[in-house]
């Protein structure tokens, strides 16, 4: 499913800056890692509750930079939910999916914050997508391992796992094995194009498997 059609990829100023080619100067510096973001509030602010408390926070101290050490998935996982923040379309797989709820889980993008926020559509994604399929329910049951113990307490390996077991019940015809996975992985799936920082920029090319194009919009 692609939502939006906005450019999905923010600008490189060397390995460790991300910005945002826009006409209108940045205003906040969101420094995760060894990654510097310099983004603009308003979109980051009307989806996320943590980056609301933290720039404000700072604009007690006059300071527009932003501190994030400890976000599940470090800066590729900041990325994607900054991208959602501003309308861009990211896309989520068996393997970024759990890393992203949980990066998105800190940030707070919860639907009290915005409707349709990104919380909501990964677990319409999960629920939609992921747990219809054998391989990407252990795909993604496999990932939560590095999440520790966040993914438990979202419940995230536990319904993996309910997945998988109901497969192991049911009709193995009428069980799909995967639609994103039947085939050859492309070099960023793998995480070894220099190119992709661990993203794909390219759309999704079908609506019925686990892969999902989403943005804000």
């Amino acid at each position: 499913m692609k939502l939006g059609s906005k450019p999905d990829t923010f600008q490189s100023d060397g390995n460790n800056v991300r910005y945002v080619a826009n006409e209108l100067a940045t205003d906040v510096t969101v420094t995760v890692g060894d990654v510097k973001f310099y983004l603009h509030k308003f979109p980051l602010l009307s989806k996320s509750a943590c980056l609301q408390k933290l720039v404000a926070s700072g604009n007690e101290e006059n300071n527009d930079e932003v501190q994030i050490s400890d976000i599940p998935g470090g800066p590729t996982a900041f990325e994607i939910c900054a991208k959602f923040c501003y309308g861009m379309t990211v896309t989520l797989n068996g393997y970024n999916v759990v890393t992203a709820r949980c990066a998105a889980e800190y940030l707070g993008m919860h639907e009290t914050i915005e409707k349709g926020n990104l919380i909501y559509k990964i677990d319409v994604f999960l629920n939609s997508s992921i747990f219809h399929s054998w391989k990407d329910s252990i795909i993604v049951l496999q990932t939560t391992k590095s999440m520790l113990p966040l993914s438990e307490e979202l419940k995230v390996d536990g319904l993996c796992i309910d997945a998988i077991a109901t497969k192991a019940c049911s009709d193995v015809s009428k069980v799909d094995w995967s639609y994103t996975y039947n085939r050859k992985k492309l070099p960023e799936e793998n995480g070894n194009d220099p190119n992709s920082n661990g993203f794909r920029s390219r759309l999704c090319q079908r609506t019925g498997g686990s892969r999902i194009c989403v943005n804000s919009k």
